[in-house]
């Protein structure tokens, strides 16, 4: 399976958080591919900037050294927001919602609403 994290599931595994369930911890050790997009790495910015989360030192090159792929935005990933249903009104989970589609992933998340979308998701929970 290759999997897609969310925000917070990035967060959880980072830090080793018990809100990452054991089972989706299992998912992303098991996953063939592990990718974050960087959408989810401008969100963090934007809460450290605010203060809203504590900076993660090297948190750019914690990615790369676990290799998780970084999932750029491009062009079919934007096509795909513009015809999401609004379902769901945060930003950054409807380019999720897109990315995952658009890259067959399985989104790893918190939010089971998103499972209203046609994408594979799996609950961090």
């Amino acid at each position: 399976m290759r999997v897609l994290l969310d925000t917070n599931a990035l967060l959880w595994l980072l830090k080793d958080d018990s809100h990452l369930s054991p089972t989706a911890r299992q998912l992303i050790e098991q996953a063939e591919e592990i990718a974050v997009s960087e959408v989810s790495l401008w969100e963090i910015s934007i809460k450290i900037n605010i203060n809203k989360l504590q900076p993660i030192p090297e948190l750019l090159n914690i990615v790369k050294e676990l290799g998780f792929r970084r999932l750029s935005l491009s062009d079919k990933h934007l096509r795909a927001y513009e015809s999401l249903p609004m379902l769901h009104c945060d930003p950054f989970d409807r380019m999720l919602v897109a990315q995952s589609s658009e890259e067959y992933l399985t989104l790893v998340t918190s939010d089971t609403f998103l499972e209203k979308y046609s994408i594979q998701v799996a609950s961090t929970h």
